[in-house]
């Protein structure tokens, strides 16, 4: 059909190159087919649809799935988890995305621009309380100016928030307070634990130090004049401060202000899907059970790859839980850290 069409626009005096950009094909591609005396166009590919295509029933079924009110907030790298921890299996995320574009219902629902992510370098934790991150992010309060701060700890290994506290100010002597306390509830014992910081005066005080030494836990800080050095808590608190539950005005109280964090904890660490930790919670990837959930999913997709396995050109997904976390910094003593 295109070469009929370029022999009929040369016939009505058109050149060759302008109508092969009519037709959005090259001259070279033209040339070819006619000294290999091709008829007709063979890049529309197949004219019969591929036997693995999924029926209209399925597509609409994904559709509706994703569009209720369970998952029209969560994206399919979030859905096919959940689906398969119900049993079910109604496409891959590849499916899921590629329906979405072709029904015009993919688009970003962040009140933000997608964040890129990247992989820290270095320092690895192979197991819960192993490595822990914690930093202080500021919470607006109704006196402008003046602020409640949010200290937060995390274990890097499971994403889960260990513990927390708000307080009016920044004091060294509040956060070893928090430290010693999460410590003795987690039963850290002596060179278990490496704690890493940015490089504030609540992080890096001679107070908190002595804390970490007399604990027996390994301080460990940003590199100087290196922003983003924090990678984990960063991450944490961008998660936090945008939720779309997050008060677009101050906060009225220090106690309306922990009355939000407990909810956003107990969010996080118990029904929050982490994409870095093969999409389960972090409570438990901290207590062990992700284990038993990834081969659930297992087996959910083997059971759907022997129902059609026409749709399937290899292995199923590979479900095995991540075994290590790295942290892009150079841990070091306290005692090396306070010199």
């Amino acid at each position: 059909m295109i070469l009929g069409l370029l022999d009929e626009a040369q016939r009505g005096g058109a050149r060759l190159v302008p109508a092969c950009e009519t037709l959005g094909i090259a001259k070279r591609t033209v040339e070819r087919w006619r000294s290999q005396e091709v008829c007709d166009d063979r890049r529309e590919g197949p004219m019969s649809p591929p036997p693995n295509k999924l029926t209209q029933q399925e597509r609409q079924k994904i559709v509706s799935t994703m569009n209720g009110p369970e998952y029209r907030d969560l994206s399919p790298n979030q859905i096919v988890p959940l689906l398969a921890d119900k049993g079910h299996y109604l496409g891959s995320e590849s499916s899921f995305y590629r329906i979405l574009r072709e029904e015009a219902l993919q688009h970003h629902r962040e009140p933000s621009r997608p964040a890129r992510h990247t992989r820290p370098e270095e320092k690895v934790a192979t197991g819960s309380n192993q490595v822990w991150s914690w930093d202080i992010t500021y919470l607006a309060s109704p006196v402008r100016g003046r602020f409640f701060y949010l200290y937060l700890v995390m274990d890097v290994w499971s994403r889960k928030i260990i513990g927390w506290e708000i307080y009016p100010v920044e004091d060294m002597a509040l956060s070893s307070l928090m430290i010693r306390r999460l410590c003795e509830e987690n039963d850290i014992t002596p060179d278990q634990l490496k704690l890493h910081a940015d490089n504030g005066g609540p992080m890096k005080g001679a107070t908190m130090l002595a804390t970490l030494e007399k604990l027996g836990v390994a301080a460990s800080f940003s590199r100087p004049r290196v922003s983003d050095d924090n990678p984990y808590s960063e991450s944490l608190f961008r998660t936090l401060k945008y939720r779309p539950e997050y008060p677009r005005r101050p906060f009225e109280s220090i106690e309306a202000a922990n009355a939000w964090v407990f909810g956003f904890v107990r969010w996080y660490n118990e029904e929050h899907l982490h994409s870095e930790i093969s999409f389960v919670t972090p409570g438990d990837r901290h207590a062990g059970r992700d284990t038993t959930i990834l081969k659930n999913r297992e087996k959910v997709y083997e059971q759907a790859k022997n129902k059609n396995p026409n749709r399937w050109s290899g292995k199923t997904r590979n479900w095995t839980t991540p075994t290590k976390v790295v942290l892009n910094v150079n841990f070091q003593h306290s005692m090396d850290a306070a010199a």
